[in-house]
């Protein structure tokens, strides 16, 4: 079996994993979920007026400022949306399942035995616990 026929068993057996299913129904949720779509839309058309706002040759910062916190405030209501919550969660772990496929491949390819290497790279603590994203 060639590389390229491996990684395609590869694929499928990533299609079969929970964090991809789990990430695959969390899109189509939120897809064909008319609160979510609205709000989304809502939200770009709010962008495209500041961005028009924004190439206005008189710039009112006044309504610059307005319409940058009205967007905030939409994102961060799109964000806490239940769907949108379980969304990220389930994207977050399907890019940590891709990362970790990532990094051993990449072990591999450095000589490493893809048996033993980790499914990660070793965090190194700089004594900082303000930018640290947590010990391991």
């Amino acid at each position: 079996m060639t590389v390229i026929e491996q990684t395609r068993e590869l694929g499928k057996a990533l299609q079969q994993d929970e964090r991809y299913k789990r990430y695959i129904k969390a899109c189509e949720v939120n897809d064909t979920d008319t609160e979510v779509q609205k709000a989304i839309g809502d939200f770009n058309l709010k962008r495209a007026e500041l961005s028009k706002e924004m190439k206005e040759p008189s710039k009112n910062a006044d309504k610059l400022t307005e319409l940058d916190k009205e967007i905030r405030e939409m994102y961060d209501e799109i964000m806490a949306m239940p769907k949108m919550v379980e969304f990220n969660e389930a994207k977050a772990d399907m890019d940590k399942l891709l990362d970790s496929i990532n990094y051993i491949v990449s072990m591999a390819a450095n000589g490493e035995d893809p048996a033993t290497c980790p499914e990660e790279p070793p965090h190194a603590c700089n004594g900082s616990c303000h930018t640290c994203g947590g010990c391991h």
